[in-house]
């Protein structure tokens, strides 16, 4: 055939099947009556194309997309051309049936269906056909989670029942089941075992299922001690399954002290008193929390505190906590008090324990009296801790804490044995308000219940750790509850202003007194290289005395990280 022919039998193919280059075809299609054209137009099918291949494979997804409507009937009439650029299309769509009925055989775990809305039957269930695919597709993940990733639904042998109904019998591809045969940390690979073994609760043998394994990662978020870098990662092999897990270790080390002063109220003098606090997590890799705090306030009393946390001992879900506590009241009296505690981690947030507690208690002072001598006491006490993180927020790591505690024994001394009981709370909250307003309020208290007490025994606070505008551990009470409150604002990310405003109650049955307390003032927030700088200016006030600000207490803190 001659070059020319070939070109002129060339155009005219392209011609006639309309795929000129740069032509723009439009679609048009209706029913075979006014009901059905509109049930065509609700489902907003594409009408302009480049070439007529695209023109058919809409006609074919529109008819899919009513077979899932329950038009099962639907059949393409005719694709007219009307001219150069216009096709007409005729679809017939025929009753629609709202029902179908899915057979499964004897093999089938019906508990599967039981978040599903069906009517049911022997050896069937029964849904509405425009429903079928989300359901069918929610019943293959439950599948899945049981350790078959790679299974398949099919509805194969697809009949019509009756006008009303049609039927299929359900086919269920499976696979070997896949279980977890090696986890892998990447990244932070002395991450402790154990907190992958009872913290995340991921252990190998386990069904595998990615969505549940993405969501036990994300408890990363609620540890100090390490954060998840990106979403964990499965290799399949036609024989294992090995889960990757993508994770860096944090800064968690924290040293916090303050210094206060203050103008004393005999001498007009300024008196200083401040504390250490200082807190190691996790530096042996194990998941532990070592604590060490002191405290000296201008009232000359100290304070001492040894506590060493061990969570998931022996890779159990128990842990162990013990400590040692000094109180020291001028050349008055000497208390020692040690602990130890069994805790169990309910899930990443609970904790609850039991322990006991011993106090030896020595009167420094010549003779004994009625208020004031040497005792022991022995207690058994239930705990139960509770933490919600806040996430991405350095200035506000906790948005929820919860600490209950409550002990029951009795306490020993030259004048007899006394049975006695204690009970203590501390929690707090921040609300926020938007990206820029928090409010935060805590709640303190505790309450000593004895038939007679002790100087030595009872509870001290007030300060910056408890109400602010009064000296560290001024107040004494066998019972007491602070009230702290907070509105903050931040001015940036890392600097915040907030308003001071405390009370608080208290009782003191060997003085007989009852007394209401109210602290006043302003506060700042830095978060520097060093860590978080706080400054604190309050003023105290009881019923009894009126605001002074030669009272005031000016607190100055210095959380580190590192």
């Amino acid at each position: 055939m001659p070059i020319f022919s070939r070109f002129l039998y060339l155009v005219l193919i392209l011609v006639c099947s309309n795929l000129s280059i740069g032509q723009t075809l439009i679609l048009n299609i209706a029913g075979e009556n006014e009901t059905a054209t509109k049930a065509i137009d609700s489902l907003g099918y594409q009408k302009r194309f480049d070439n007529y291949n695209g023109l058919q494979l809409e006609i074919n997804n529109l008819k899919r997309q009513l077979t899932n409507l329950g038009f099962i009937d639907a059949l393409t009439e005719s694709v007219t051309k009307q001219n150069d650029s216009l096709f007409e299309a005729e679809l017939t769509l025929g009753k629609r049936i709202d029902n179908i009925r899915i057979y499964y055989g004897s093999s089938f775990n019906v508990k599967l269906l039981q978040s599903i809305n069906y009517k049911s039957g022997d050896g069937f269930f029964e849904i509405k056909i425009t429903e079928a695919e989300n359901y069918l597709k929610n019943l293959n993940s439950k599948i899945a989670e049981q350790g078959d990733p790679f299974s398949t639904l099919q509805l194969i042998n697809v009949a019509k029942l009756n006008p009303e109904l049609i039927s299929a019998d359900l086919k269920i591809v499976t696979n070997q089941k896949r279980r977890i045969d090696n986890i892998i940390v990447k990244g932070y690979e002395k991450f402790p075992k154990s907190y992958i073994k009872r913290f995340l609760k991921l252990k190998t043998g386990k069904s595998f299922n990615l969505k549940a394994i993405r969501n036990k990662v994300e408890l990363l978020e609620d540890l100090r001690f390490a954060s998840k870098i990106k979403d964990p990662e499965v290799l399949f092999t036609q024989d294992s399954t090995t889960l990757y897990l993508y994770i860096e270790k944090t800064r968690t080390n924290n040293f916090d002290g303050f210094l206060g002063f203050g103008t004393n109220e005999n001498t007009n003098k300024i008196e200083f008193d401040g504390y250490l606090d200082l807190r190691l997590i996790n530096n042996l890799n194990y998941g532990e929390t070592l604590n060490l705090f002191y405290k000296s306030d201008e009232i000359d009393q100290q304070t001492i505190n040894v506590d060493a946390d061990l969570p998931y001992l022996f890779a159990s879900p128990v842990g162990l906590q013990v400590g040692l506590n000094l109180f020291r009241k001028d050349s008055t009296f000497l208390t020692a008090k040690q602990y130890a505690k069994i805790n169990y981690q309910i899930n990443a947030r609970h904790k609850i324990g039991v322990g006991i507690n011993a106090t030896n208690s020595t009167n420094l002072l010549e003779n004994d009296t009625e208020i004031l001598n040497d005792y022991k006491t022995n207690y058994y006490t239930l705990h139960y801790n509770y933490t919600k993180p806040q996430f991405y927020d350095p200035l506000f790591p906790i948005n929820f804490w919860l600490d209950f505690s409550s002990g029951f024994g009795d306490r020993k001394n030259n004048l007899g044995t006394q049975n006695q009981t204690v009970f203590s709370i501390d929690t707090y909250k921040i609300f926020n308000l938007n990206n820029k307003n928090s409010f935060y309020t805590r709640l303190n208290g505790s309450v000593l219940t004895s038939d007679d007490y002790l100087d030595n025994e009872l509870f001290r606070f007030g300060g910056i750790n408890s109400i602010r505008g009064f000296e560290e551990n001024s107040l004494v009470a066998n019972l007491f509850g602070v009230i702290n409150t907070e509105y903050r604002y931040r001015l940036s990310s890392g600097i915040y202003v907030h308003s001071v405003i405390d009370a608080a109650y208290f009782e003191n049955k060997l003085t007989l007194s009852k007394e209401k307390l109210f602290g006043f003032g302003l506060g700042l927030g830095l978060l520097t290289n060093a860590g978080l700088f706080r400054l604190n200016y309050s003023v105290g006030k009881t019923d009894n005395r009126q605001f002074k600000l030669s009272d005031s207490k000016v607190h100055v803190s210095l959380t580190a990280t590192f």
